[in-house]
């Protein structure tokens, strides 16, 4: 039985600025994606029947989150349940391709409700192995319109480089890739809910990303709109900002997307692992990886 395994990075928004609230409840946003060498893993076999299985250090977390509705997800090692992101994405994709029965195993790295992708990341992993599976060229336009169904950020996710988004996120253009920057992830294991999030944004347009100048320039140039509310729900996002934009050789700190992790790009990895190892003392998730 053929067998792909699919990597489902963590993804960063390196700027997010929020426009305006759209008649249909999304917001237009600009954005600027990036994405680690590291996250989830998904990986997918032919099989008989059709089956989750959920692993990793944060499967059980996603059973017993209040946030479980808007973040996708099982939450043990063995069968998870029968409505997530993983399975939508299955499920959407066998409505467009003929596709055998798969057995499909989620390693669940990354924190939940954390702003890195998390759901989002691992239904455009299972759209890229299925593609795989079938022999399917990833870059076929039928599988951005299923992304595009199944989450705002997944379109990105998908493609899975950096990219300038506009609308609700989901319209892209492909920008330089950042050189694979020493990167560092940092969580003080508090989930925020997007939705909560969306509804503190103040509402202010503080003005369009800037359009000139490299990846990194623009991302410096921007903001996150994210930041005050993600504070104001969770004070000790402060400290994890004051920590990594401390930290000797951090070029860039800042809050990614709308959860609590933060993330920081260093001038070189004895920075990086420096600062992850001040985070680790304050009990807080830390991934070291670089920025693709």
């Amino acid at each position: 039985m053929k067998t792909i395994t699919e990597p489902a990075p963590a993804k960063i928004n390196l700027a997010l600025h929020l426009r305006r609230k759209r008649p249909d409840g999304y917001h237009d946003l600009e954005t600027l994606f990036a994405f680690a060498r590291d996250g989830d893993v998904l990986t997918v076999t032919e099989a008989a029947q059709d089956s989750l299985t959920i692993t990793g250090p944060f499967a059980a977390a996603l059973l017993s989150s209040p946030l479980q509705g808007t973040e996708p997800g099982a939450a043990r090692s063995g069968e998870g349940p029968s409505d997530n992101l993983v399975t939508r994405a299955r499920d959407a994709f066998r409505a467009s391709f003929a596709t055998p029965p798969v057995a499909i195993t989620l390693e669940k790295n990354l924190p939940i409700a954390s702003g890195i992708g998390g759901g989002s990341a691992d239904a455009a992993a299972t759209l890229r192995a299925l593609a795989r599976l079938q022999d399917i060229p990833v870059t076929d336009p039928r599988l951005h319109t299923i992304a595009a169904a199944l989450g705002a950020d997944a379109p990105a996710c998908l493609l899975g480089r950096p990219s300038f988004a506009t609308g609700r996120g989901d319209d892209l253009a492909p920008l330089p890739a950042l050189g694979d920057l020493p990167l560092l992830l940092v969580n003080p294991r508090v989930p925020l809910s997007t939705a909560a999030m969306f509804a503190a944004w103040d509402g202010i347009d503080h003005g369009p990303l800037a359009s000139e100048g490299t990846t990194l320039d623009r991302a410096r140039a921007g903001h996150n709109d994210f930041t005050a509310p993600a504070i104001a729900a969770a004070p000790v996002v402060a400290e994890v900002l004051a920590l990594l934009d401390g930290a000797p050789c951090c070029t860039l700190a800042r809050l990614s997307g709308s959860g609590a992790t933060c993330f920081g790009l260093f001038a070189d990895d004895d920075a990086r692992d420096s600062a992850a190892m001040a985070a680790r003392e304050q009990g807080w998730w830390v991934l070291a990886t670089r920025a693709i």
